[in-house]
């Protein structure tokens, strides 16, 4: 499939873009041609690299430090954004943060940084962009979510329960915002090549990769290509749904 022109004229807004799968898909959006915007929350020094991969593609993406958590930086991210290229057509809520711990080590604290970030996050974000897209009657948004929502795979407690809620939150979003023409839709990928997955214990590891029928991990670069596919018109009679792409476990 060529995908030089998938996205062409279009602006993509990445949260959690300077490493990992976020790093990937901004790098993948702007071969299909599209606008690249992405945030990030420390790493200065990942999105550098992230502007050298999208440049390397032929764009210059706009890369803003906000935290998903701040309502107003990503109003104002968004509001520069439609000022610039007239529009935010598709959100991607990449943005997600991970704590291996178990039940009786967890903290209150902890749990609720979790939800904040992997909810609370995509809640904020998603609220900013779709005013815009509500007045154009146009827009998709795509959820990144976890097959631990819905497997059964160790996983931690407050990990699982943020990515599933974030499957609830993506079909009542999406019943919500059709009749504006809008689609969101949830991927839950399986274990990837490093990210949030890198810091499993070796034993875990094994044990997904004995029940995976592919019998590896997925590449940063496959999930990011079935992304922009979610973000085109061919995947226009989808939404509300959560696509898991896990190598069949």
């Amino acid at each position: 499939m060529d995908e030089s022109n998938l996205l062409t004229g279009k602006c993509v807004l990445v949260t959690g873009g300077s490493r990992g799968l976020g790093q990937a898909m901004c790098a993948v959006f702007a071969r299909a041609g599209a606008q690249v915007a992405f945030t990030y929350s420390r790493d200065d020094e990942g999105a550098s690299r992230t502007c050298e991969r999208t440049r390397a593609e032929g764009r210059e993406a706009v890369a803003r430090k906000v935290s998903v958590l701040d309502a107003p930086g990503t109003a104002a991210l968004v509001g520069e954004l439609e000022t610039r290229f007239g529009a935010v057509d598709a959100l991607v809520n990449n943005c997600g943060i991970n704590q291996n711990l178990p039940l009786a080590l967890l903290e209150e604290e902890d749990f609720d940084r979790i939800m904040d970030v992997n909810v609370k996050g995509v809640f904020l974000t998603s609220k900013a962009v779709l005013r815009g897209m509500i007045r154009r009657r146009a827009g998709c948004i795509v959820n990144l979510g976890s097959i631990v929502a819905s497997r059964t795979l160790d996983a931690p407690i407050h990990y699982a329960a943020s990515k599933a809620a974030l499957e609830g939150l993506t079909h009542a979003l999406a019943r919500e915002v059709a009749r504006y023409g809008i689609r969101v839709n949830c991927l839950a990928p399986g274990l990837l090549e490093g990210g949030l997955s890198a810091g499993l214990p070796a034993h875990r590891r094994s044990d997904y990769l004995s029940h995976c029928a592919l019998g590896r991990v997925a590449s940063f670069d496959e999930v990011a290509r079935f992304t922009a596919f979610l973000l085109t018109d061919g995947a226009g009679y989808m939404t509300g749904e959560t696509v898991h792409i896990d190598g069949c476990l």
